[in-house]
């Protein structure tokens, strides 16, 4: 896990320093800048796979790569395509560097994982995101020249013209901007499951093999553990792969997810770890929450304030850590969800807030672990966790009168955990780790309505976003210390669920 930044098609080295210097909370172990004819790559180094030998930026022959994210099947793509290569290192990044020069662009489509990969070769630039934008991102363009970075606030250095890039593409300078991964196309074309029994089955085998995968690492693996149904799963089956598992819980004093996590922890036998924050921390945080979120979006900056008194907990112990995000999206979770009847509109609603994630939820699960140096891994968003949720009947997904949200998730794991958990309700984190409301309500105290209108309609003409409440505005106001409107406002996504 790490950052990257470049300049195409001029070398700009000192630029690229910069915008490395800037994010470098991505990667403290290290951090390059190399210069090719057609431009520069700089990356800055969190190390998990091969600690001495994975530094990057990485050349090979002439091509140059900087890569960020984790590729699962690195190892099988080894043996599959480069078995004859000269590699030098046990890394998943020299792999991709081979197999580019080997496969050009149609490597994407092997890879599973979480990645934004640029590569130069010659006089071309080659980029991509992973399938539903795990990792971020972002382009800009000045004098000519094209940018691109991890973080916004890199590109804010040199331009105002951002954009973000967009999750299951991949570009070529030669030939333009190509999409590979279509998940719209892929839900309709499903084969729907008929066997329920089947279908738990699956969702039991698929949840085991992608906590597998994501506990590959030459470092301690962690759980997130809120105590809520879907990060406990996670942490079960992540327990079954280790000896000693770390898990790590926060709220504020008396909130359900401290005694949750601790009855799941002492359940499985864990080296649990927790904080308690209270409302001046969370006071004194916001700046700097809202600094690495790069958004305002109201329903982000709530879980964001749980999540970052998380992060900083849990990087002082290890480097990688699982979360149970996702489940909520694939199995119809969030509580809005629960007034969807027809199956059809249940289906579209959550194939569309799969696809929003990139820059909502997944954003947040990238910038706020990484601004202590911490990697998030997602089981529930492995591909083939997606898929088999598409291949479920949305009806059985629906929400039954009496019943608790996410059905199949609790039928599939029933036995494994306490009662207690397998049938608690579903609360956001930032509920169950009780900041929801406590910005919200001063900012309710603080702005009046005149202000609120006015500051509404000026970015709804300007830029056509909404801000949803006094307290977006409340965060916004605090954002523009950091960002001017141009940098931010072309990529910020919002919610589907406040």
């Amino acid at each position: 896990m790490c950052g990257i930044a470049g300049s195409y098609p001029v070398s700009q080295p000192e630029i690229v320093n910069k915008m490395i210097e800037k994010i470098r909370h991505r990667g403290p172990d290290s951090h390059a800048v190399i210069e090719a004819p057609n431009g520069a790559l700089g990356h800055t180094r969190l190390a998990i796979l091969d600690l001495d030998g994975g530094a990057q930026p990485m050349a090979f022959g002439d091509y140059q790569i900087a890569f960020n994210g984790e590729i699962y099947n690195h190892q099988a793509l080894r043996a599959q395509y480069l078995s004859n290569a000269p590699l030098k290192t046990h890394s998943d990044t020299e792999v991709l560097l081979h197999l580019y020069a080997k496969l050009g662009p149609e490597m994407i489509s092997r890879l599973d994982g979480m990645f934004a990969i640029a590569i130069l070769k010659d006089d071309a630039l080659f980029l991509a995101r992973d399938p539903i934008g795990l990792k971020p991102l972002y382009t800009g363009m000045r004098d000519g020249v094209l940018y691109f970075a991890s973080e916004i606030k890199a590109l804010a250095l040199v331009t105002d013209e951002i954009h973000e890039f967009p999750a299951g593409h991949w570009y070529h300078s030669t030939t333009g901007l190509h999409r590979y991964y279509n998940l719209e196309q892929e839900a309709s074309q499903a084969i729907m499951m008929t066997d329920r029994t089947k279908a738990l089955e699956a969702i039991r085998a698929v949840t085991r093999q992608a906590v597998q995968k994501r506990m590959i690492a030459d470092v301690p693996v962690g759980v997130s553990l809120s105590g809520g149904l879907d990060s406990s799963i996670i942490a079960m089956l992540a327990r079954q792969e280790v000896d000693t598992l770390h898990t790590f819980g926060v709220g504020v004093e008396g909130c359900p997810d401290l005694s949750a996590a601790r009855m799941v922890a002492d359940y499985l036998g864990t080296q649990h770890h927790e904080y308690v924050y209270t409302q001046a921390e969370i006071e004194a945080a916001l700046p700097q929450i809202l600094y690495h979120l790069e958004s305002f979006d109201p329903a982000l900056v709530r879980s964001s304030i749980a999540n970052y008194f998380l992060a900083q907990l849990t990087s002082k112990t290890v480097k990688v850590f699982l979360t149970g995000e996702g489940a909520d999206e694939l199995y119809a979770g969030y509580t809005y969800l629960t007034s969807y009847q027809d199956p059809a509109a249940l289906n579209q609603e959550l194939l569309n807030i799969v696809l929003a994630l990139h820059n909502t939820n997944l954003q947040r699960g990238d910038r706020i672990p990484m601004a202590f140096g911490l990697e998030a891994r997602i089981p529930f968003l492995d591909l083939q966790s997606i898929s088999l949720a598409f291949r479920i009947p949305a009806e059985w997904k629906l929400l039954q009168p009496g019943n608790l949200s996410k059905g199949l998730l609790r039928e599939a794991f029933a036995g494994t955990l306490p009662t207690d958990i397998i049938e608690r309700p579903k609360q956001k984190f930032s509920q169950g780790a009780g900041s929801s409301e406590l910005i919200a309500q001063k900012a309710e105290a603080e702005i009046s309505d005149a202000e609120f209108e006015g500051e509404k309609m000026r970015l709804e003409r300007r830029w056509g976003q909404s801000l949803q409440n006094k307290e977006a505005l409340f965060y916004y106001r605090i954002l523009r210390t950091f960002y001017n409107d141009a940098w931010i406002m072309d990529g910020m996504g919002q919610s589907r669920s406040l």
